[in-house]
């Protein structure tokens, strides 16, 4: 057997189907073949996939991604839910198989690993539903969202105006999104401190509604709504950024929604986070209209927390 176990990864990275391994890029092709070599002389049905200039993984022939996306694609279709458009985004070797996928528009972000663009260059470049972005990242996957028609490709941080942020279909996970947005400006002096502003957000909040705070005290939400007038401006000048991650709402009722996600901020080089859950009614029973927040709940993420509570207001 080919002497690579050396740079085994960690066991947190193995699994019953794969073995993955750190292999330096000027040795991958040499070590690529031997291993290739060696397997096929026992026998075994594998695949190699070299990814991000280290990581070495062998997996049987019928895994990988590739593979997954396909049997989920098949499963929907046999379900009756077969969904209107499918779009694949990848930056390293180990997505390459997802863009084989029959029927899937694409995109490679431009920051993606050479070994990805060797494999578009040599497979995909004459392929109008695939693309290679110009855009980095998440901006990448929005620039393949307008470039394939497949919905809004403006991100809600570039809107200036929340006013102008609307969806064509409404979502109450874009009211967490728009709400952490208004929060991050406020803290930044980014938008006007004014009665009027304070009032009319007060409006999308319950009377009665309640927010557990990650330490465990509760207050009314309007209580924290009226604490965010002491916190203006208090993060101007400073690097300082709120995002969501996970988002995943559930309507539980005709008017009502849960909404759980992770609420991340960084101030400085500080990055905390914690689990939320948001209960959201729709206003006059028509999310067209939009929604009342009723309840909040916070709880750190293991390893996320902060020490001062006082500074974390939502």
């Amino acid at each position: 057997m080919v002497e690579i176990y050396e740079v085994v990864q960690s066991e947190t990275e193995q699994r019953p189907h794969k073995v993955s391994f750190y292999i330096e890029k000027d040795k991958a092709d040499e070590v690529i073949k031997a291993l290739s070599e060696s397997l096929e002389k026992h026998g075994l049905d594998f695949k190699i996939i070299y990814s991000g200039g280290i990581a070495l993984d062998v997996l049987p022939q019928g895994a990988g991604k590739g593979q997954a996306l396909a049997y989920l694609l098949k499963r929907l279709k046999t379900e009756g839910k077969v969904p209107d458009n499918t779009l694949v985004c990848g930056d390293s070797g180990n997505d390459a198989e997802l863009f084989s996928v029959p029927e899937v528009y694409g995109v490679m972000v431009s920051n993606a690993q050479e070994e990805l663009l060797q494999w578009y260059a040599d497979n995909a470049k004459n392929n109008p539903n695939i693309i290679h972005a110009t855009e980095r990242c998440a901006a990448g996957i929005i620039q393949a969202i307008g470039h394939f028609s497949l919905g809004p490709n403006t991100s809600p941080r570039d809107v200036p105006h929340f006013s102008e942020c609307k969806p064509d279909n409404v979502n109450p996970g874009h009211e967490i999104v728009k709400f952490y947005l208004f929060y991050e400006r406020w803290r930044c002096a980014e938008v006007e401190d004014t009665d009027p502003c304070m009032e009319n957000l007060k409006v999308d909040y319950h009377p009665a509604g309640v927010f557990v705070h990650p330490s465990g005290v509760e207050r009314s939400l309007h209580d924290c709504i009226n604490a965010m007038r002491s916190c203006y401006g208090d993060k101007q000048g400073r690097k300082f950024r709120v995002w969501v991650d996970r988002v995943s709402p559930v309507q539980m009722s005709s008017d009502t929604w849960i909404v759980k996600f992770d609420k991340w901020e960084l101030s400085g080089d500080e990055r905390h986070c914690c689990i939320t859950t948001v209960v959201l009614s729709s206003k006059g029973g028509d999310a067209s209209d939009g929604f009342t927040w009723r309840h909040m709940h916070q709880t750190w993420l293991e390893g996320w927390g902060v020490k001062d509570h006082s500074n974390w207001l939502f």
